[in-house]
């Protein structure tokens, strides 16, 4: 029988199976599409939480380990897999702030760089960025992930492994218990066993852990972001200003992003978004208004309160564990709670303080 069934093949749960099949554990991932086409697919990938100082210490927690953390795994899995996941250190700009103050603050009782920059050296730092911006601030080595990339190379890396099974356009539709114990899953296409359940299964592990009579409070944000086609050197830094932000990939890409609408799990592109996605992009750079738009999607993050993940064993159902409700920050978390919860799982020394992530008492 599987070690570990993984619920949810977005990159929390391609990462959590990578991981404990690195640790021995025979382990499957099944999804009820294909593995890495939902929010994983769809973000930014921003190695960052957009306004870190704005989170709790237990997102900060993550978040730091993390990005310390991305660029090995980015030459780890492009070693493995031949398939780069594209970790691109540019830095970031945040751009007339008006929690400024509250940010340094941070990056100084945080010990991580952040510092105030001349508008002078910023305009000089990025050519296209639009007139008008008066402040900013700079965190050096900020990198962005190419998500789509990121989670085809996991899938690579899993599939290069004889402990692991990727189950595909396979609905888990509830949890086979007895006793008290999770032992696996019923789906579409008939029961799977495990010694163990992890659910990470995005913005639907609500719905499914209600099928246990379980409030998990995680439900569908939608967001939208846009995609621009420009030279390969057209934006060397990444840039944020009124909420919304533009990320550079190494070919010329811009994307653009993103909207935050609660909708349910409707996740229907608009108009509305698109033009207000444009004016902002235009607004960050003008120049933009000579590219061609050539990708609007949305995708729908799994909200949580304040945004802290559920990392752990679900209290009252031995053999069950959940990592998911990461909201914005899936992406950026993703390598510390991953990792946090195999150290968990197999009785390690865990990373940083679990506690903060544990369901029991959340749910």
């Amino acid at each position: 029988m599987l070690n570990v069934l993984v619920v949810g093949g977005g990159a929390i749960g391609l990462l959590t199976a990578y991981k404990l099949a690195a640790q021995g554990q025979s382990v499957a991932v099944v999804d009820r599409q294909t593995v890495g086409c939902e929010s994983s697919w769809a973000g930014g990938g921003i190695v960052s939480p957009l306004y870190p100082w704005r989170y709790s210490a237990a997102v900060t927690a993550l978040a730091h380990w993390s990005q310390d953390f991305y660029p090995r795994l980015g030459q780890e899995l492009l070693e493995r897999t031949q398939v780069d996941p594209q970790v691109y250190e540019t830095g970031l700009y945040w751009l007339d702030l008006d929690d400024e103050a509250d940010a340094l603050a941070w990056a100084q009782q945080q010990g991580r760089a952040l510092h105030q920059v001349d508008m002078a050296e910023v305009y000089r730092a990025v050519p296209p960025l639009g007139p008008g911006y008066e402040r900013a601030i700079y965190m050096p080595g900020v990198a962005n992930v190419r998500n789509p990339r990121l989670v085809k190379s996991l899938r690579a890396a899993l599939a290069s492994m004889s402990n692991v099974q990727i189950l595909e356009q396979c609905p888990v539709v509830g949890f086979l218990t007895e006793q008290g114990r999770v032992t696996g899953v019923r789906t579409t296409q008939g029961e799977l066993q495990a010694d163990r359940v992890v659910l990470t299964a995005g913005a639907w592990s609500g719905e499914l852990l209600a099928t246990l009579g379980l409030n998990l409070q995680v439900e569908p944000v939608k967001g939208q972001m846009i995609l621009f086609k420009c030279a390969e050197d057209f934006l060397p830094r990444m840039v944020l200003a009124k909420g919304r932000y533009a990320i550079p990939r190494r070919d010329g890409h811009i994307l653009v992003g993103s909207t935050l609408e609660y909708a349910g799990f409707d996740k229907t592109p608009s108009a509305e978004a698109l033009d207000s996605l444009k004016a902002s992009a235009l607004e960050l750079l003008p120049e933009l208004v000579n590219a061609e738009v050539v990708g609007h999607w949305a995708g729908l993050r799994p909200g949580s309160p304040e945004g802290i993940p559920y990392i752990g064993p679900v209290p009252g159902y031995e053999g069950l564990w959940l990592n998911c409700g990461h909201f914005r920050n899936g992406l950026v978390l993703a390598p510390a709670s991953c990792q946090l919860l195999v150290d968990l799982m197999l009785g390690n020394e865990p990373i940083i303080d679990p506690a903060p992530y544990a369901p029991s008492g959340r749910i």
